[in-house]
C-alpha cells in the first residue's frame, strides 16, 4: 500500500495541483515562495490537525466569490430565494484528494472505503474537504451578527454625528471578516469517496456523494510530522508536533517513559533495577529524616504537631523517568580512555544537536508505529495481537535548519533507513513507509535520485491577479536512460548546483565568464537602479557545446534563463575569425539546435534582440555582436569570436594600461595596443585560439592586477542582463502587488 498522488485544490496559492509521491522518498524543491510549505501545510492540516484551519488557508482569489455569497444573504430577506446548497461553495473550498494504491491482499484494510461492489484493488480515492458543517446555521449566525453590527453603527452615527468616520464599521464587515474569527466554529473537514475511473481529472461531487461517518484513515495511515525550526512564529501551531523544539534530553525522557520504563510490565531484569532504586530510596529517606530532625524539632515550640495534627515525615521520590529530568542527563564523552571527561548536551554543536534530535524523532515515530516497548508489551499478550497501520507517512519540513552541509547529507542518506530499521519492516511490503521532505537545500537535493524531486513552479499572472503554483514531477525528466539524461544527472551531481531553488539561471560558456559575470551583475545598472543583485540567480558553467543538453530540463522547469555563449565561427570544420559575407557558420550547438535555431553566421550577426528570445518561454540567448570602434574619426566594425576578445575590445583603454605579461593576458594586452583595429582583433583571435591556451588563468590574472568593477560589461552580456532584470523585477513587482 502506498500513496500514488495527492490533488490539492483551493489551498492558499495551490489553486489546483497534483503531487505524485515516490514509493519511498519524495522531495519538494523550488524557489522561495513557490508553494513547498503550502503543500506540506495542506498535508498536515488535512491529515493531522483538522481543527487548525484559518481563513487565509483559502486561496485568496476565492474570497471574492465567497464574499458574494455573504452579500446575497444580506440583501435577500426571503429565505425561499436563497440557495443553501453546498454547490455554490464547492469550487472555493480547500480540499485534499488522496489516491492510494491497494494490492489485492490489502483490501481488508479498506473495506470501509470500497467505492463499488466490483472494485477489486488498485487506486482508491478519498477527498478531504474543509466545508460548512451546516450552511443554514452559518447563515443565521452571520446574518444576525452582521445586522446587529449595522444597527449599532447606524445608531451611533445618529448620536455621535461627525465623530464617526464614513468608513467606520464594526465586525463583521463581510463574510471573510466573519469567518476570520469564526471559521472553525462553522467549518469541518468531511471525507468523501471518489470514483477510481475518473482518477485523471478533478472530480465534482454530486448529490449521491455522502460524507463518511468515520475517519477514513484511522487504522490505515499513521502520520508523523517534524515541523520546520524557523525561529519565528511558524504557520503551524506547536501543538501539531509537540516535541518540535525539545532537546534530546526531553525526547529521551519521553521515549523512556513510553518504551523502556521498568515500572511498566516489569521483567526479571527490571526487578533487579527497581530493587536497587528502592534500596537507594530507603537509605536516602533515612538520611533526610536525620538531617532535618533539628529543624523539625523547632516546630515543637509552636505546639506543632500537637494533638490531632499529623507528624511531618520526609520521604523522597526516586522515579526512573525523573532521573533523566535535568540539563546534563545527556552528555557527550570526549575521550574513550577518560570517560569522566564529558560535556552536557548543550555544549555540543547546534548542527549535531539538531541532527541527533531529528533522527531520534524518526526512531520514536518508527517504534510507536511498530508498538515497540513495555507499554505495548503490557497491553498485548503476544505480538500477534498488535494491530499496525499498513502505511506510515512521515512529513519533514526543512530539515536543513541549523544543519551544515555535511550533516544535511548524512541526514538524507540515513533518514529512510532509520524509519525502516525494525524486524517487522526492512523489505516487508506489508508495511510501507513514505517520507516526504520539503527543502531549500541543494545539498539534500544533491544526495537523492533526481526522479524523486517534485519541483514547485511559480506561475506568474497578470497584474492584479493572484500568482499560483504548479508542481512538476521530475521523474518524467530524469526517469529516462538516454545519453542526454545521463549527462544532465552527472553534471548536476558534479556541480552541486542550486538550479532547483533559483529565481533565474545563467548558463555561461567557460571559467572566465563564471568568474566575471557575478561582477557584471553587481554593477549592472538599468534605468538608474539595479535589482539583479537582490535576486537569487544560479550561474552554471556548461559550455557552448553542452548547454543545449539542459534544454528539456530548463523548459520543463520554466525557469527564467539567460544563456551566455559564443559565436564559435567555422568554415567547414575549421575555426575561423568571424566575418560577414564569407559563408561562415556557427559551430555552437546551442545556437543551432535550441535558440535561435540558426546556423548561418551572417544571419546570427544580423539578428535583433527579440529574435534571441524563446517564442513561448522566458529563455534568452546572448552571443557576441558586432562592435564599432572609432579609428581616425571613422567607425570600424569588428566581430569578436568569444567572451575574452569581446571583453578586451570593449575595454581597450583599460587593457592598454595593464603591465605586460607572458600569459594569455599578456598577449591580449599587446593586441589591445595595436593601433590598427582590424589587426588588433586578428591578434586577439589568434591568442585565444592558440593551442594550450589557459583561459582560467586569464581571468585569475586579470582579477589580480585589475579592479573588476572598472571593466565595462560587453554589450551582448549587458543586453542579456537588461532582459533578465526586466523579467525578474516585473514578476517580482506583480507578486508584491498581488500579495497586498
Amino acid at each position: 500500500m502506498n500513496i500514488e498522488f495527492v490533488d490539492i485544490q483551493n489551498f492558499r496559492k495551490l489553486k489546483k495541483c497534483r503531487i505524485e509521491f515516490s514509493k519511498k522518498e519524495t522531495l519538494f524543491v523550488g524557489a522561495n515562495n513557490s508553494g513547498k510549505t503550502t503543500a506540506m501545510d495542506a498535508l498536515i492540516l488535512f491529515l493531522k490537525a483538522k481543527n487548525k484551519f484559518k481563513s487565509r488557508d483559502f486561496t485568496l482569489s476565492n474570497w471574492k466569490d465567497i464574499n458574494s455569497i455573504g452579500e446575497s444573504w444580506i440583501r435577500e430577506s426571503d429565505l425561499s430565494k436563497l440557495d443553501f446548497s453546498i454547490e455554490i461553495w464547492e469550487n472555493h473550498l480547500p480540499s485534499l484528494d488522496v489516491w492510494i494504491n491497494i494490492e489485492a491482499n490489502e483490501i481488508h484494510y479498506v473495506n470501509h472505503l470500497i467505492p463499488t461492489l466490483d472494485w477489486n484493488g488498485g487506486l482508491l480515492g478519498v477527498r478531504l474537504r474543509y466545508e460548512p458543517k451546516d450552511i443554514k446555521e452559518l447563515y443565521n449566525e452571520f446574518k444576525s451578527t452582521f445586522d446587529n453590527a449595522k444597527l449599532v453603527v447606524n445608531a451611533s452615527k445618529l448620536i455621535l454625528a461627525s465623530k464617526l468616520g464614513n468608513n467606520f464599521d464594526l465586525w463583521p464587515k463581510d463574510m471573510w471578516d466573519f469567518l476570520d474569527k469564526k471559521i472553525n466554529n462553522f467549518f469541518v473537514v468531511n471525507t468523501y469517496l471518489l470514483n477510481p475511473d475518473l482518477k485523471n481529472q478533478t472530480q465534482k461531487l454530486n448529490a449521491n456523494n455522502v460524507a463518511l461517518d468515520s475517519e477514513a484513515f484511522n487504522g490505515l495511515i499513521k502520520v508523523d510530522i517534524i515541523n520546520a525550526q524557523r525561529g519565528f512564529s511558524g504557520t503551524n501551531p506547536e501543538e501539531i508536533e509537540s516535541t518540535n523544539i525539545k532537546n534530546l534530553s526531553s525526547q529521551l525522557r519521553g521515549y523512556y517513559d513510553n518504551h523502556l520504563n521498568p515500572s511498566d510490565n516489569p521483567t526479571v531484569d527490571d526487578i533487579t533495577a527497581l530493587n536497587a532504586i528502592h534500596s537507594a530510596k530507603l537509605l536516602f529517606d533515612d538520611n533526610l529524616q536525620n538531617s532535618f530532625m533539628p529543624a523539625l524539632s523547632e516546630l515543637e515550640f509552636l505546639n506543632y504537631p500537637g494533638f490531632g495534627n499529623p507528624k511531618i515525615s520526609l520521604s523522597s521520590k526516586i522515579n526512573t523517568v525523573e532521573s533523566l529530568n535535568h540539563d546534563s542527563s545527556v552528555q557527550y564523552n570526549l575521550d574513550d580512555e577518560h570517560p569522566e571527561l564529558t560535556l552536557p548536551e548543550n555544549y555540543n554543536g547546534l548542527g549535531y544537536q539538531n541532527l541527533i534530535s531529528i533522527v531520534f524523532k524518526l526512531i520514536r515515530f518508527r517504534d510507536e508505529w511498530m508498538q515497540v516497548g513495555k507499554r505495548y508489551d503490557k497491553k498485548f499478550e503476544t505480538s500477534l495481537d498488535k494491530d499496525f497501520e499498513p502505511l506510515h507517512l512521515v512529513l519533514i519540513e526543512e530539515p536543513e535548519a541549523h544543519l551544515h552541509a555535511q550533516v544535511q547529507q548524512v541526514f538524507i542518506n540515513q533518514a529512510y533507513s532509520v524509519l525502516r530499521n525494525n524486524e517487522n519492516l526492512k523489505d516487508n511490503s506489508m508495511f510501507n513507509t513514505q517520507l516526504i521532505i520539503s527543502t531549500h537545500s541543494n545539498h539534500i537535493a544533491h544526495e537523492v535520485d533526481f526522479s524523486k524531486l517534485r519541483y514547485f513552479k511559480r506561475q506568474f499572472c497578470a497584474k492584479g491577479e493572484i500568482n499560483m503554483s504548479t508542481v512538476i514531477n521530475l521523474s518524467e525528466t530524469f526517469g529516462n536512460e538516454d545519453e542526454t539524461t545521463r549527462f544532465v544527472i552527472r553534471y548536476l551531481k558534479t556541480t552541486h548546483c542550486d538550479l532547483f531553488f533559483a529565481d533565474a539561471v545563467i548558463l555561461v560558456e567557460g571559467p572566465v565568464e563564471r568568474m566575471l559575470v557575478p561582477t557584471f551583475i553587481k554593477q549592472h545598472k538599468n534605468s538608474g537602479s539595479s535589482e539583479l543583485s537582490n535576486c537569487y540567480i544560479s550561474i552554471l558553467e556548461i559550455g557552448g557545446s553542452h548547454a543545449h543538453r539542459l534544454k528539456s530540463l530548463i523548459e520543463k522547469l520554466g525557469l527564467i534563463t539567460l544563456i551566455i555563449t559564443d559565436l564559435d565561427s567555422v568554415s567547414g570544420k575549421a575555426k575561423v575569425q568571424p566575418d560577414k559575407s564569407k559563408g561562415y557558420k556557427t559551430g555552437n550547438d546551442t545556437l543551432k539546435s535550441w535558440i535561435p535555431l540558426k546556423n548561418d553566421l551572417d544571419e546570427l550577426l544580423s539578428l535583433n534582440i527579440t529574435d534571441k528570445v524563446h517564442n513561448s518561454l522566458p529563455i534568452k540567448v546572448a552571443f557576441q555582436i558586432p562592435i564599432s570602434i572609432n579609428e581616425g574619426g571613422k567607425d570600424v566594425e569588428v566581430y569578436p569570436y568569444t567572451f575574452e576578445d569581446s571583453l578586451v575590445m570593449e575595454n581597450r583603454n583599460i587593457f592598454q594600461s595593464l603591465p605586460e605579461s607572458v600569459s594569455l593576458l599578456g598577449k591580449m594586452i599587446l593586441a589591445a595596443k595595436e593601433p590598427n583595429i582590424k589587426n588588433s582583433a586578428e591578434s586577439m583571435y589568434k591568442a585565444i585560439t592558440a593551442d594550450g591556451v589557459k583561459k582560467a588563468e586569464f581571468a585569475l590574472e586579470l582579477l589580480y592586477i585589475a579592479e573588476p568593477n572598472r571593466l565595462q560589461t560587453p554589450k551582448y552580456i549587458q543586453e542579456g542582463l537588461d532582459w533578465l532584470e526586466f523579467n525578474l523585477t516585473t514578476k517580482k513587482t506583480d507578486y508584491q502587488l498581488n500579495k497586498m
